[in-house]
């Protein structure tokens, strides 16, 4: 068991829908230490890749993005959830639906921060059924950005979204496949 499945099973929470809680130390309160411990894993994952910017989404992403931003020496962009007034100019704009919200969001990035010359690495907290993350991939598609790579805190194996990528040809590095949950036990089973 990796250090991210160990913090998981002995603080992850369980909730109905089948809901991994992960609040107390990735996105509510975060645990600045172990997201350093993650950026290192993926600076290792991603070596020899050519990454400009990091690319997430509002919100929870964002502090992980961060932290990983600043061991590439990179800009982080994230996606909005809101079209605003203090947009300026021309959006990127797509689609993506929310799991935990339970609605339709139009996700926007200005396209003055995203560009045909970005090579692009993406990060996110989780990976279920892959609708953030295909916003995500579209909007970089939109800009004509490369993506190099897509780095998951956890993904929720038992879902389709990281398969289905997978099979897109991305490299996705997802740092704990969770394969099995159990409401009732409050067991989880990690992917070898």
């Amino acid at each position: 068991m990796n250090f991210l499945e160990e913090r998981i099973a002995k603080d992850g929470i369980i909730g109905p829908g089948n809901v991994l809680k992960v609040d107390s130390f990735l996105n509510h309160q975060m645990d600045v230490d172990l997201f350093q411990k993650m950026s290192k894993e993926w600076m290792k994952r991603f070596e020899g890749k050519n990454i400009t910017k990091i690319l997430t989404i509002e919100a929870s992403g964002i502090g992980i993005a961060s932290v990983v931003a600043l061991d590439f020496h990179v800009p982080v962009v994230y996606a909005k959830k809101h079209k605003t007034i203090n947009l300026i100019g021309d959006v990127y704009c797509t689609e993506v639906y929310s799991y935990t919200h339970q609605r339709q969001n139009h996700v926007v990035v200005e396209k003055r921060f995203l560009s045909s010359e970005d090579h692009i690495l993406i990060i996110d907290d989780f990976l279920a059924n892959g609708c953030a993350l295909r916003g995500l991939l579209d909007l970089a598609n939109q800009a004509g950005a490369t993506v190099e790579g897509i780095g998951i805190v956890v993904e929720k194996g038992f879902q389709d979204g990281g398969k289905e990528i997978r099979e897109m040809g991305y490299q996705l590095e997802s740092l704990a496949i969770v394969e099995s949950m159990d409401a009732e036990t409050g067991s989880i089973t990690f992917r070898e």
